[in-house]
């Protein structure tokens, strides 16, 4: 499934605004704008503050309040980092975090055990055939995960 594009970075600070009134979760938002504070850009030189192209680049940290705890590290290159109750998922797109912020708050996410390899993964599906899945390291989950088990 194609998920809405979302342009920018405050694009989609704006659409997990949306998802958390609905969930009525607390939220907090840094914003880092311009390429010698943004995270990818070390290379930039000291003071320099526009990309190569005369862009401005913006990265959001958004840090969402509730069970799971859940911080979306949004980068100017179109795709996101989300840590879900520690597990990271890495590399999401950008178009991709309301969806995933959706399946993780609105019960569709939910954690799997496995014989072969042995372990936890956390799955989070979205819309159509898009699902995300990392492992979740040591046997100990936490309460939000193990209320997830399937």
């Amino acid at each position: 499934m194609v998920h809405p594009h979302l342009p920018s970075a405050e694009a989609a600070v704006v659409a997990i605004r949306e998802l958390a009134r609905e969930f009525d979760l607390e939220m907090t938002v840094t914003d880092d704008i311009g390429a010698d504070q943004t995270s990818r850009r070390t290379s930039s030189g000291a003071f320099t503050v526009l990309d190569d192209d005369g862009s401005l680049p913006h990265e959001a940290y958004v840090e969402l309040g509730g069970s799971p705890s859940v911080t979306v590290q949004i980068f100017p290159e179109d795709d996101a980092r989300i840590i879900v109750d520690g597990i990271e998922f890495a590399d999401v797109p950008r178009d991709s975090v309301p969806a995933f912020v959706r399946a993780v708050h609105g019960g569709t996410a939910h954690v799997k055990g496995r014989f072969f390899p042995p372990g936890w993964w956390l799955v989070v599906p979205l819309p159509g055939d898009e699902t995300y899945k990392e492992l979740v390291p040591g046997a100990s989950l936490t309460p939000w995960m193990n209320r997830t088990v399937r």
